[in-house]
């Protein structure tokens, strides 16, 4: 349904990134602060000028097409409702520039507000409602115009923990709903994992790794993939049965020949005090970085030949007395390794 090559010159910064969207798919694009993310949603928008490329909708070509004229709905960040308008006037103003006539455009404004739980909030205007109320009025009112290709820039990301929550599940129902298709521009992976279908990552500009959340989940490609993911990632040579990182050599449960990652979660690093014996694993000296709480258990920052997280429990940090400078040995079963061409 979309198919789009954006190239975006901003200073020193280029913005090269193919996309795809099928009808009925929602697809998450993500990346860290400066990655081009927001830039690539403009640029679909018809809010920012490409350099190159092209973005086509049902065919369509959209170079020189003005935003209004795309058949593109966004919900930007804030949100961007008029102040002066009331609810049901905000989503209202997308039909009224399609040519519908006031009574029309109303009638179709309340039905979305309906469908999106807010139909008694229809006569406030938003500084009377609360986050995810807005929230919910800006999807409503980018639905309303009947879009085929629907952009939300971190749509939840104003939101408290809790509002979050619910919005989200909220959103959720709403894309599955959605014919058209839906690119999610995000940070936070959670929200990226639960309504889309298909992640796109973006690092300087260009695309680092794409696929089902499963495959990228179990096999991330860059530093930034395996910290969303919660992954220890290290890059080096397999031969066979072993991957050569630095100086360690990781026995790996999956052969690999070439170019190779190893990657294992922090859970699967066992911290011990004395150097461990008995069945086959990689072991390593290391010194205790830093320790900071993650969930119920420490997460521990090793040091040494290979940098990683380690997952303990709150005794067995105090009986080891993990404290930043304290001297350790870190070990992995083979068994608890992914490993894969790189």
């Amino acid at each position: 349904m979309l198919d789009a090559h954006l190239v975006v010159d901003r200073g020193a910064f280029r913005l090269d990134v193919p996309l795809t969207v099928a009808a009925g798919e929602v697809v998450a694009l993500l990346g860290p602060n400066g990655a081009g993310k927001t830039t690539a949603l403009r640029a679909l928008a018809g809010l920012t000028r490409l350099a190159a490329g092209h973005v086509r909708l049902d065919g369509r070509d959209l170079s020189g097409t003005p935003p209004e004229r795309r058949g593109i709905g966004v919900v930007f960040q804030d949100y961007l409702l008029f102040p002066h308008l009331s609810a049901l006037d905000n989503v209202a103003f997308g039909p009224r520039r399609q040519g519908r006539s006031r009574s029309a455009a109303r009638a179709l404004a309340a039905d979305w507000l309906d469908r999106v739980g807010l139909a008694e909030v229809a006569g406030r205007r938003p500084r009377a409602l609360s986050g995810g109320q807005a929230q919910r009025v800006a999807l409503a009112r980018a639905l309303a115009v009947a879009p085929r290709l629907l952009l939300l820039d971190e749509p939840l990301a104003a939101l408290d923990a809790r509002t979050r929550l619910d919005t989200r599940a909220s959103l959720h129902r709403h894309l599955g709903g959605f014919a058209g298709g839906a690119l999610l521009v995000t940070h936070d992976p959670l929200d990226a994992l639960v309504l889309a279908n298909r992640l796109v990552i973006v690092e300087d500009g260009r695309v680092v790794q794409e696929g089902g959340a499963a495959e990228v989940t179990a096999r991330p490609r860059t530093d930034y993939v395996a910290r969303l993911v919660g992954l220890n990632l290290f890059r080096g040579t397999g031969s066979g049965a072993t991957v050569r990182v630095g100086e360690l050599d990781f026995a790996v449960a999956d052969r690999v020949t070439g170019d190779a990652f190893v990657a294992f979660a922090p859970a699967a690093v066992a911290v011990h005090v004395e150097r461990p014996t008995g069945s086959p694993r990689n072991t390593w000296a290391a010194t205790v970085e830093g320790v900071q709480r993650h969930g119920d258990n420490l997460r521990v920052q090793l040091a040494g030949p290979v940098a990683a997280a380690a997952d303990v429990t709150p005794a067995a940090a105090a009986q080891l007395g993990l404290t930043p400078g304290r001297a350790v040995w870190a070990a992995v079963k083979a068994t608890e390794t992914r490993s894969y061409p790189a």
